[in-house]
């Protein structure tokens, strides 16, 4: 018979989350600017981009943008099917799933490095980097959704930004009682949103002074969080 996973702390998951999402922001700007718009950490604005670029003038990037969604899908599901062996031996997933996405970050920067400044969206080179941060965050979009699916999402922000206004706003009007469970939850939402803004604008400035090489951080960050799952 398998052991079971050791509990979890709240803490522990709430202290994950809020690197993962700080990590999203930070590799989905990061990315949207050295990868001429291509979005890694979710796949609604490619869609967008697909469709606002497929009647301009030029279509450039629109191949990127749609193999972006197999790759994505690939990742999850390979994500799923990792975490599933893992469990059937008695294993916690997270930790080895953060560091798969460790190693896909790792490689999508040093991609990024060898092969920018990248002459055209539809190169192959620039489209083979991109896959490689799709890669990253599909992972991490399982993550959240496997192992962190009692907190916040830690890629798309528009479904938390939503229900912590809506939190505040009972809050603010007195409709929320000390206890309740919605206090809980704008505990788990604020942290999400705040770490992924700051992710948002730390990779805007790394990627304009470091390029490619600023992805080092998000990498040393989940690199950081799977060693922590050790401890």
């Amino acid at each position: 018979m398998t052991a079971s996973p050791a509990p979890r702390s709240s803490k522990a998951d709430l202290r994950v989350s809020t690197g993962l999402s700080f990590a999203a922001g930070f590799v989905d700007t990061a990315t949207f600017i050295a990868l001429f718009g291509l979005f890694t950490a979710h796949v609604t604005g490619n869609f967008v981009l697909i469709g606002a670029e497929l009647v301009a003038s030029s279509t450039e990037g629109v191949l990127a943008k749609l193999l972006a969604l197999p790759a994505f899908i690939a990742a999850v599901a390979a994500a799923r099917l990792i975490a599933l062996a893992l469990e059937r031996r008695g294993i916690a997933p997270l930790r080895w799933l953060l560091t798969l996405e460790a190693v896909m970050l790792a490689a999508f920067c040093a991609a990024g490095v060898a092969g920018s400044p990248f002459a055209s969206a539809d190169g192959l080179a620039a489209i083979l980097t991109g896959m490689l941060g799709v890669l990253a965050m599909g992972v991490q979009n399982a993550v959240a959704r496997l192992s962190l699916s009692h907190l916040a999402q830690t890629t798309v922000m528009t479904g938390n930004v939503t229900q912590a206004v809506i939190d505040t706003v009972d809050l603010l009007r007195g409709a929320l009682p000390e206890g309740s469970p919605a206090r809980g939850r704008l505990g788990r939402m604020m942290p999400a949103i705040a770490a992924f803004a700051a992710g948002a604008v730390a990779g805007a400035f790394g990627v304009a002074v470091l390029s490619f090489w600023c992805l080092l951080l998000p990498v040393a960050l989940l690199a950081a969080l799977a060693a922590s799952e050790g401890a």
